[in-house]
């Protein structure tokens, strides 16, 4: 038989064990609840981005067209037509992606756009534009979706 005093030296060594664990498990847990909330919003990005992809390739493609930018389009006859024509566009997008948030990077890689942040930032400005306009909702930070009907 076990003496008193050692059973209580073990029984308190094994508790104390099992809070080292118990503490290196939730620190575990709370690293892999942050690192599965980065992958389900990287894997809903690139889902928008397919769904606009998708959307693209069901035009023909005569109707999109990479746009020119800065000085260039303002030298060209009919710089208005271009702009109204990459508005619509974006706003064929948003109608595609329907009920889901897109960010200016998605909407860019779906028109066939650059990625650099100059040309996102031009497809974020018209985003805004249409939003001052009702054409288009912020739900987020960086988030745009189609109005509503």
């Amino acid at each position: 038989m076990v003496p008193a005093s050692r059973a209580a030296r073990t029984i308190e060594s094994t508790a104390e064990r099992l809070q080292e664990d118990l503490s290196r498990l939730e620190w575990q847990k709370r690293a892999l609840e942050r690192e599965l909330a980065a992958v389900l919003a990287h894997l809903t990005s690139v889902q928008r981005a397919l769904g606009a992809f998708e959307a693209v390739l069901e035009e023909p493609s005569d109707t999109v067209r990479q746009e020119p930018t800065g000085a260039a389009r303002e030298e060209q006859p009919g710089a208005e037509r271009a702009y109204g024509r990459l508005t619509e566009q974006i706003l064929h997008c948003l109608a595609q992606a329907g009920d889901t948030d897109v960010r200016a990077r998605d909407v860019a890689v779906a028109l066939g756009r650059a990625t650099d942040s100059g040309s996102v930032n031009a497809i974020r400005s018209t985003l805004d534009r249409l939003v001052g306009a009702s054409r288009v909702r912020r739900t987020g930070r960086g988030l745009y979706r189609a109005q509503c009907p």
